[in-house]
């Protein structure tokens, strides 16, 4: 069974409505969605690690409270 391509950065900052400058600095605090580095040193992140940072962070706002 064959993996689903991972999202190239310019398709997850399109999803999540965020400057690259914006999620450079949530990068370096820790708090970005799952990346992976490829040796070209491009940044790809699965599917999978963007819809779990999406759902920590929806259960982290007030309406989940």
């Amino acid at each position: 069974m064959a993996r689903p391509p991972a999202l190239k950065l310019a398709e997850v900052l399109t999803e999540i409505r965020m400057s690259p400058s914006a999620f450079y600095r949530l990068r370096a605090r820790g708090h970005a969605p799952r990346m992976i580095k490829l040796p070209n040193g491009e940044l790809r992140c699965r599917r999978v690690d963007l819809d779990a940072w999406w759902e920590a962070y929806e259960r982290d706002t007030p309406e989940w409270r």
